[in-house]
């Protein structure tokens, strides 16, 4: 994902930059609500980590502001306020999410993990693998238009392998993306949804488009098997 972080305190934005670029994102920071809004409006990013209590504009503002722009890039709101009335106050004014300092850095990962999910199943197409589609918006596959009844992790799993199909998608990945991490990399859960969605989307049909990879993790043929 490609972050910005929005927060005055210095010492907490170089933590965050640190953290997020070490998780794999590209990140940009800014220090005022009057550079945050101008950054979020210029530029192109996957999501918005924006700081309440900004000198200049104050959070709220910068979000309401870049809402009636018409920009809709996730926002994940910081402040050390907890009170319902703050959380509501940012929510209204067009925050996705709300995270009260202080907080966990994989918490944080994981709302924009979450953030993400939500966005691209609400703007992604459908996607195709041969006669195998998966459709996002609905969160329905079909094989040759036949439809098949998933999980809601199963179909998050397959969504990863056909967004990256022909590719090898790892074991850590899935974990990160589908459980947040919260599963133990040597607990077998992966392969045993693996193994029930090629009953339900290869098996029936004579197909195998689930392909594993020993000791790197799973791959799904862009033909469709």
């Amino acid at each position: 994902m490609r972050v910005l972080v929005v927060e005055d305190e210095r010492r907490l934005a170089g933590l965050l930059a640190r953290g997020l670029a070490e998780a794999g994102h590209d990140v940009e920071t800014r220090y005022t609500g009057s550079d945050g809004l101008l950054a979020a409006t210029t530029g192109r990013f996957d999501a918005v980590v924006l700081d309440v209590m900004l000198p200049g504009l104050d959070g709220v503002t910068v979000c309401r502001r870049l809402r009636q722009a018409g920009h809709r890039v996730p926002v994940l709101m910081l402040t050390a306020r907890g009170e319902v009335p703050d959380r509501v106050t940012g929510l209204d004014a067009g925050a996705d999410d709300y995270l009260t300092k202080p907080f966990s850095f994989d918490e944080l990962l994981a709302r924009l993990r979450a953030l993400r999910r939500r966005t691209a199943d609400a703007t992604a197409t459908v996607l195709t693998a041969g006669d195998l589609a998966l459709d996002p918006a609905t969160r329905r596959v079909a094989r040759g238009g036949t439809e098949i009844e998933v999980s809601a992790r199963e179909f998050d799993i397959l969504a990863l392998l056909m967004a990256r199909a022909g590719q090898c998608v790892t074991r850590y990945h899935i974990l990160g993306e589908v459980w947040d991490g919260e599963t133990d990399l040597r607990s077998n859960v992966i392969d045993v949804y693996i193994a029930t969605l090629r009953g339900k989307v290869d098996k029936p049909f004579g197909r195998h488009a689930i392909e594993t990879l020993r000791g790197a993790g799973y791959r799904l043929r862009p033909d469709g098997g």
